[in-house]
């Protein structure tokens, strides 16, 4: 639940030039407010939220078009806004416009009611999450008192970047008689305006505090923004479960780790429950040798998004030291992936992947259902599964055969969501050890399906 906030100046279109000095008068006259509450400015980071507006999404969520979600109005965008007027018999332009926007916007909640999306498409349905109130920023500043700037790439004709500036405060920061409060600033444009303005767009991070990029799209290296961004922030975060193409994602963002740049994924903090009781099942003592007898390992999630599956293998697979030397796509009704390795003693060891049909799907495409680890040796005391419900529990035990498998249930945590997490990143900066590790076997998986 967002914190009540008090205006202290709602958004005032300025120039790019005057943004600075529209805040420094802003602080100047806000000695205190109408109470004598005493107001300051906030003081803790500097947030940049890269979020493109919802065409690109919505055109992806109904069929319409394939490519990343970046902001970009590149030659298939146009393609893709054109099959979509010419299907609504609307005016072919290949511009987007209100128009198409409100179109698609009906479309994507009529085919989400009635549960036409396919499993392919869901993944970009639930990446469509406007955030046009700045529910999620206004979370993140109520915990942590910020400068938030907020870069809209838009898809229309390029009419250079318009700037606005405003100013808020979380009540629950009120301390005594003084209220911290936070920044705003929003530079809509097109991606090719933005880029224009790269330097001045990295200068706005307050200098000396801790600076971070929150990229709400696609990972683009290619893109002159996405490259300056990086180059003066201390990290850079994704969320990897609205990767609408997560295989060529994740490998971009492996790509991105061997160059020494600081990375965060929200969506690895989502399996911290199911790594935590992987490992506490062979905390015992006598079964702490055992975890070296799996040779089997079974994973189901809810189709629609890999991200989730493919990170927890390479966490697995990173901790026991093995080497992936097979991956195989089956695709059909459950869009099964196996993928074979080879430990330190040259024994084999086989994954099988499975995404499981959902008709209610979740906000979260992609969260683990189930797994279990377990051996061809009958006498390994190794068989472990750990399942988000009773129904995967049964499911994966049944698989079990003869053999007695440890068995818990994984309760997700209730700071799970968005905006919980990031208020969490937000709270440190610098590179995760066990997230590199991990992707980088998770890209040695996907280099094999090449």
């Amino acid at each position: 639940m967002v914190s009540p906030i008090v205006s202290l100046q709602a958004p005032k279109d300025v120039s790019i030039e005057d943004i600075e000095a529209e805040l420094r008068s802003l602080w100047q006259t806000q000695g205190s407010d109408e109470d004598g509450t005493a107001v300051t400015r906030a003081a803790t980071f500097s947030l940049i939220v890269y979020e493109p507006d919802g065409t690109q999404q919505l055109l992806a969520s109904l069929g319409f078009y394939t490519g990343p979600i970046d902001g970009i109005a590149g030659p298939r965008i146009k393609a893709a806004i054109k099959a979509a007027q010419k299907a609504y018999d609307m005016e072919v332009t290949g511009k987007s416009d209100e128009a198409l926007l409100n179109r698609l916007h009906t479309e994507f909640v009529q085919a989400k009611a009635k549960d036409k999306l396919t499993p392919e498409n869901k993944t970009a349905a639930i990446n469509y999450s406007p955030d046009s109130e700045g529910a999620t920023a206004d979370a993140i500043a109520a915990s942590n008192p910020c400068r938030i700037v907020t870069l809209c790439p838009i898809l229309g004709e390029d009419q250079g970047v318009k700037a606005q500036v405003s100013a808020y405060c979380p009540i629950n920061k009120q301390s005594k008689n003084t209220l911290v409060c936070c920044e705003y600033i929003t530079l809509s444009g097109t991606a090719e305006a933005l880029e224009r303005i790269g330097g001045i767009i990295a200068a706005l991070a307050i200098a000396d505090l801790p600076k971070f990029v929150w990229w709400k799209a696609t990972p683009t290296p290619e893109h002159p923004l996405f490259q300056r961004l990086i180059g003066s922030s201390d990290t850079i975060i994704f969320d990897s479960s609205s990767f609408v193409h997560p295989e060529a994602d994740l490998k971009s963002l492996a790509e991105l780790l061997k160059q020494d740049t600081a990375l965060a994924d929200i969506n690895w903090r989502r399996l911290a429950p199911w790594q935590e009781l992987t490992a506490a099942a062979f905390d015992p003592p006598e079964r702490r040798a055992e975890i070296y007898e799996v040779d089997r390992v079974t994973i189901d999630y809810e189709l629609g998004n890999q991200s989730q599956v493919l990170m927890f293998l390479g966490w697995l697979a990173s901790r026991l030291k093995w080497t992936p030397i097979e991956y195989q796509f089956e695709g059909g009704d459950y869009d099964i992936r196996k993928v074979k390795f080879t430990d330190e003693k040259q024994r084999s060891i086989e994954a099988e992947l499975a995404g499981i049909p959902t008709a209610d799907w979740g906000d979260i495409p992609g969260d683990l259902v189930s797994l279990r680890l377990s051996s061809t040796n009958l006498k390994a005391d190794c068989c472990t599964v750990l399942c988000s419900s009773t129904t995967g529990c049964m499911k994966m035990e049944a698989g079990g055969g003869a053999q007695s498998c440890y068995i818990e249930q994984v309760t997700p945590l209730s700071d799970q969501n968005t905006e919980n997490l990031l208020g969490q990143q937000l709270q440190r900066w610098g590179r995760e050890m066990l997230y590199e590790e991990s992707m980088a076997i998770t890209s040695q998986i996907l280099k094999l399906a090449e």
